[in-house]
């Protein structure tokens, strides 16, 4: 069975914030990697626009449990003030999806409580609060907490979606993606202990 993975745009959503992971993911897809990817919208299937006023037709409604992997891109506050969402990332993560988030999408998951007392990372300028939030802070691109991975500003979701397809599909099928790409990952992955 191939590896669901969802991106959950919206208005607002940072262009590169998804269409990073969106790229590695497809190339993984076209490689043989048993990844299936998905756009999803929080309620239903439509047109976002993105932050700098990119328009993107988006084919499917968010459905919590039916992934193996959610990512949650950055770029906008909406989310974190949509009580139905943060909600339903709660459901997700306790229905086993691994729940994942770039940028300024992991000061998503922390309103969800979902990065309370663990390890994980976001866009430099948001770090402080995501401490103060109570997430533990760690300084790294990628921070893998097992069903939770976050990764820091912009282009840094690169990197998540590649360290994803290298822990879920295995290194050969990342490093064809690099070859393709014409990218290599930066930085350690910050993993657990636990992993």
């Amino acid at each position: 069975m191939p590896l669901r993975v969802q991106i959950l745009v919206y208005d607002g959503v940072e262009e590169q914030d998804f269409i990073g992971p969106r790229d590695v993911l497809g190339h993984a897809e076209r490689a043989g990697g048993q990844v299936r990817t998905t756009l999803v919208r929080p309620s239903a299937p439509g047109t976002v626009t993105c932050f700098f006023g990119t328009e993107v037709s988006v084919p499917a409604a968010w459905e919590p449990t039916d992934t193996d992997v959610l990512i949650v891109p950055g770029g906008g506050d909406q989310l974190i003030h949509d009580p139905e969402v943060l909600r339903n990332l709660v459901r997700a993560q306790q229905a086993g999806v691994t729940v994942a988030g770039v940028c300024t999408g992991v000061m998503v998951l922390s309103a969800a409580g979902l990065t309370k007392g663990r390890p994980c990372t976001t866009h430099h300028l948001a770090q402080a609060e995501l401490a103060a939030q109570g997430g533990t802070v760690i300084d790294a691109r990628v921070v893998d907490d097992g069903n939770l991975v976050t990764a820091g500003g912009v282009t840094s979701g690169i990197d998540l979606a590649l360290w994803m397809i290298t822990r879920e599909c295995g290194p050969s099928i990342a490093a064809g993606v690099e070859s393709i790409m014409e990218y290599e990952q930066r930085g350690v992955v910050w993993r657990s202990s636990s992993d």
